[in-house]
């Protein structure tokens, strides 16, 4: 039996299940999918938020300037990208620099640092490429950028290596409760827990029904996305939004951690929750609306168009609580934007609730905070001779678009759990995030899977089970 289950390997999910490690439990993630970072959690805009933007009072408020400020850190001790570029959220005429004065008040009482109303010339000096007819910005210096699977999976792997457990394709479809909880799986596994802590995305509403009354509701909401080739990446350096609406954050340019620019979201109501696909009719209007920041983005350059859902509460909040009825069911519910800002603090919030709750927390003398992964690329010119020394594979490039190597790769193989796929590579280490997409690596990277977990060729998949690359060999 465990201590505590944990339903959804997204960020939250997995910040949870990193912090919990942290203690003398047992610990375990059930997710639905072949591998963690499959929803929302790979597809978003990859922002930090400085956090001016939610409403006083709210959950959004309270976790957002919070896990800002414990993003830097935590990266370091995990070795993820992540870059504090700062934000500016434009006005374009007299009523939206009325909003900027609103969302500078806003900040300020909510604690972000460093806030500043900038004007026309002040904004153009930061940043030329921009709209000459804008009124000024709000500038935010605590802003940043992140590589958001590349963090969800080392907080995953490092939540392993302190001794939890990550079960794959484990759909939850039934949670009974008597003296402990019984989570019914798909594939008629049963597991057992004291506490359950649901962090199931868009199916978030669908598990709290299993086991407790309905009291929400999280409908999908679909954003596109254009990523720009890396010689689009400095059009601007900070992350530039609009002014909000009640519908988000509006179409945001962004360089990425990656040297890349990110043009996105829209925002369209969905039903089906797993659809993320692209429409011409979404991805015109993206493009149409980001011209209203710069025109200076070439979207000829474009990469990869791709279409995220995000977890739309009709609570209009975050939802971190434990059910009154269903004592050791708790909630993480909601997680919209800013979800991925607020992870850290949300994680943090849950382990003072569990222990409200009841559930006894001591803490480990041999957490190891630290995970290691080479970005070989990055290292000097003494740095990698001596790696290839030790290790002759980090002196094969695999990926050219981004420099990637064998020894790179395989690292990544040996620091999994379960078979990775063709994109499950590519979210932990880049083969093939460059401009041929793929093209040229993508065969090569298909033979290193295959090798290393020992399986036949045709059995490397791209993503999900059955998506077969290869079927046969032709001669």
């Amino acid at each position: 039996m465990y201590d505590v289950a944990i339903i959804g390997a997204g960020v939250i999910g997995c910040s949870i299940f990193r912090e919990l490690t942290k203690y003398d439990l047992r610990v375990v993630v059930l997710e639905k999918e072949k591998d963690v970072s499959m929803g929302t959690s790979k597809a978003n805009s990859a922002i930090v938020h400085a956090g001016y933007d939610p409403e006083e009072g709210t959950l959004m408020a309270k976790y957002n300037v919070k896990g800002n400020e414990m993003f830097e850190e935590l990266c370091k001790e995990l070795s993820v990208p992540f870059k504090r570029n700062g934000s500016l959220v434009l006005a374009f005429d007299k009523e939206d620099m009325f909003k900027v004065k609103h969302l500078y008040e806003n900040g300020s009482k909510l604690g972000v640092k460093g806030l500043k109303i900038l004007n026309r010339d002040e904004v153009l000096k930061m940043e030329p490429n921009l709209n000459d007819k804008i009124e000024g910005a709000l500038y935010a210096p605590t802003g940043g950028i992140v590589g958001p699977f590349e963090y969800t999976i080392a907080l995953a792997e490092n939540g392993v290596t302190n001794g939890g457990k990550i079960k794959l394709k484990k759909e939850v479809v039934s949670i009974k409760k008597r003296d402990v909880f019984k989570i019914g799986t798909e594939d008629g596994e049963t597991i057992e827990a004291k506490f359950v802590i649901n962090a199931a995305g868009v199916y978030a509403d669908k598990i709290h029904n299993l086991v407790c009354k309905e009291s929400f509701k999280i409908s999908p909401r679909s954003g596109e996305y254009f990523v720009m080739d890396k010689s689009q990446g400095n059009v601007v350096k900070h992350t530039i939004f609009q002014c909000p609406s009640k519908l988000g954050k509006g179409v945001l340019i962004t360089p990425t951690v990656h040297g890349n620019l990110l043009v996105g979201p829209d925002a369209r109501d969905v039903e089906d929750k797993e659809d993320v696909g692209t429409v011409f009719e979404g991805l015109d209007y993206v493009k149409e609306a980001s011209m209203r920041s710069t025109k200076e983005v070439n979207f000829r350059e474009s990469i990869r168009n791709f279409a995220g859902l995000r977890a739309n509460p009709d609570t209009g909040d975050f939802i971190v609580e434990e059910n009154d009825e269903v004592k050791g069911f708790i909630d993480v519910a909601g997680m919209k934007s800013p979800g991925l800002s607020s992870a850290p603090a949300i994680a943090v919030d849950v382990v003072n609730i569990l222990s409200s709750a009841g559930c006894s927390l001591k803490k480990k003398d041999d957490f190891i905070k630290e995970r290691e992964q080479i970005h070989f690329m990055e290292l000097s010119p003494e740095k990698k001779a001596e790696l290839i020394k030790k290790n002759d594979m980090y002196g094969k490039i695999i990926c050219r678009c981004e420099s990637i190597t064998e020894g790179e790769i395989v690292a990544a193989i040996k620091r999994s759990f379960g078979v990775l796929s063709l994109d499950g590579i590519k979210r932990r280490c880049r083969p093939g995030m460059g401009r041929c997409q793929g093209g040229f690596c993508g065969p090569r990277v298909q033979e290193i899977i295959a090798r290393e977990y020992n399986i036949p060729l045709e059995n490397v998949v791209l993503e999900k089970d059955n998506s077969y690359i290869l079927v046969g060999k032709t001669k």
